[in-house]
């Protein structure tokens, strides 16, 4: 079996931060009347902190295989993951959603801008607990 690569697992990672919250929302949704099954706004709260929790999940193990410059990794792994997020988006989720682009970025879009964020942040925190820990070893 081939050992994934850093590159494999931040594409692979990416692409499982915007599926499993697409698929989590079908349990939300009548298929046979086509709508909601919940509360319009609790359904965008849970789908935030699914997503949050998913993504913060993949970030944890796609640090496992970074060694260093953590907070850059962390910059690049949000940017990708997002951009990834906003095509996919586009792809799949507009044309099923029928919304134009300032909408779908005033109801979902801008969310996604929570990766790097999030991403920077455990980068810059692995890199002081590791700062932090070379000074207290000494």
């Amino acid at each position: 079996m081939m050992k994934m690569t850093k590159t494999h697992m931040l594409v692979l990672f990416g692409f499982l931060a915007w599926l499993l919250p697409f698929v989590a929302s079908f349990f939300f949704f009548d298929p046979t009347a086509g709508r909601m099954t919940i509360d319009n706004a609790l359904f965008k709260t849970i789908m935030v902190v699914f997503g949050v929790l998913v993504g913060t999940l993949l970030l944890v193990k796609y640090f496992d295989c970074v060694k260093k410059d953590y907070a850059k990794e962390g910059l690049v792994a949000g940017v990708v993951w997002a951009v990834m997020n906003w095509a996919l988006d586009f792809i799949v989720l507009v044309p099923m959603m029928k919304v134009d682009t300032p909408t779908y970025f005033m109801s979902i879009g801008m969310l996604y801008i929570s990766m790097p964020i999030i991403a920077v942040g455990m980068g810059m925190a692995i890199e002081n607990s590791s700062a932090n820990s070379a000074r207290h070893s000494r």
